[in-house]
């Protein structure tokens, strides 16, 4: 090879010459043409604005700051990073094809979740139950209107559990085609919780309902904070096999933190170890974000259809702790059924923040974080629903 050769070949491999994809004769359409001749420079333009939203207006940030950078890294030319050979690829398949990170997610989430409001006031898991309609309303309209497939929308209505690990273990295994656009989708509106959820919540109430001073909970013992996971993992044994690995991952983490015994394996999924998969977890999602996979007419849809998810999940709860309190002596504040939804504990302190602007009195924290930890349990139950009713 003389220089000449040498030096073709050297400009032939540089980022500015493979950024601009050939055209592909088999594209009719001048815009779907344009989006693939340069859809990397398109992409990586959207993850640096994710990248920004996740930094300057923290919206959050531990997962989009990776999953954008993830992104970033996926859309460089020539590397393949997020190739099956890949940084990210080799990454991706060990971690999110196997379905491990989330899990390992969940066990950090049990960890640091306290069931006892939802202990010492169970009827509060109605609520976190109700919430959970918002993920079969999206998966209806989805499935009805959009005309994705059954596994399709069943990945893309558990955008409206608001939470996204669930997300993310139910699309890889239905629909992983539609990961990056659900995962983008599921944690840009877990961080805008505070901004979707109050206009819902004063549209569905009265002023009347949104001073109601709930009274104190009880005490919650330690020997039932120690039972009540291992009955939860005994129940979704019985009745719903498939859910048990997020129930499992779930309950295993809150077991070691209540148990009092092993503290430092607690400490260690509280911190250190769900610290490290959540940055292998984002980076390896952010490989997804690829311009053919993302940049498509079906992520608008599914960007659409998370909304209406969340928002119906939103209502769900409101509108149960609306017909609760027709048959309930001691009534609830109906704004603590917003909290239905999983987003722990944003979403309990947006029903706080509302509650105080009724009443400053009305301090309704612990009482949401009722149906917040029941809105985790109803999420993963209803992701091994579908996963039950779609294999």
């Amino acid at each position: 090879m003389n220089i000449n050769e040498g030096l073709a070949t050297l400009w032939n491999s540089t980022g500015i010459m493979n950024f601009v994809k050939p055209a592909d004769p088999s594209i009719t359409s001048g815009f779907e043409q344009f989006l693939h001749m340069h859809g990397s420079w398109i992409m990586i333009l959207i993850c640096l604005f994710l990248l920004w939203l996740g930094i300057k207006k923290q919206f959050e940030p531990l997962l989009l700051v990776p999953i954008a950078f993830g992104g970033l890294l996926s859309n460089i030319p020539v590397c393949e990073m997020a190739g099956p050979n890949g940084f990210l690829g080799i990454i991706y398949e060990a971690g999110i094809h196997k379905g491990l990170f989330p899990l390992i997610i969940f066990m950090g989430v049990g960890a640091m979740t306290d069931f006892g409001p939802l202990i010492a006031n169970p009827k509060t898991a109605l609520l976190g139950g109700a919430a959970q309609f918002g993920i079969f309303g999206a998966l209806l309209m989805a499935l009805c209107i959009f005309g994705f497939t059954m596994p399709q929308s069943a990945a893309i209505g558990i955008i409206g559990g608001a939470d996204g690990p669930t997300s993310i273990f139910v699309t890889t295994r239905l629909a992983p085609e539609l990961l990056g656009a659900i995962a983008v989708a599921a944690y840009s509106y877990m961080a805008l919780v505070p901004v979707i959820q109050p206009p819902i919540m004063k549209l569905l109430t009265t002023e009347e309902e949104r001073k109601i001073q709930m009274t104190q909970l009880r005490e919650v013992t330690k020997r039932e904070k120690i039972v009540f996971p291992l009955l939860v993992l005994l129940l979704c044994v019985i009745l719903l096999p498939d859910a048990c690995p997020l129930i499992g991952a779930l309950t295993f983490g809150n077991l070691c933190k209540e148990c009092g015994v092993v503290e430092r394996l607690s400490d260690t999924m509280q911190n250190a170890l769900i610290n490290i998969v959540t940055i292998f977890l984002g980076l390896s999602v952010g490989s997804k974000l690829s311009s053919e996979q993302f940049l498509t007419v079906q992520t608008l849809f599914i960007l659409i259809l998370g909304i209406i998810a969340f928002s119906l999940a939103t209502a769900g709860g409101v509108i149960m702790a609306k017909i609760m309190n027709l048959f309930s002596k001691e009534k609830i504040n109906p704004l603590i059924g917003s909290a239905g939804v999983s987003a722990v504990p944003m979403a309990a302190r947006v029903s706080n923040k509302v509650g105080l602007e009724a009443n400053p009195q009305n301090f309704l924290l612990m009482h949401a974080m009722g149906p917040n930890v029941a809105g985790v349990i109803g999420s993963a139950v209803a992701a091994g629903v579908l996963l039950a009713l779609c294999h």
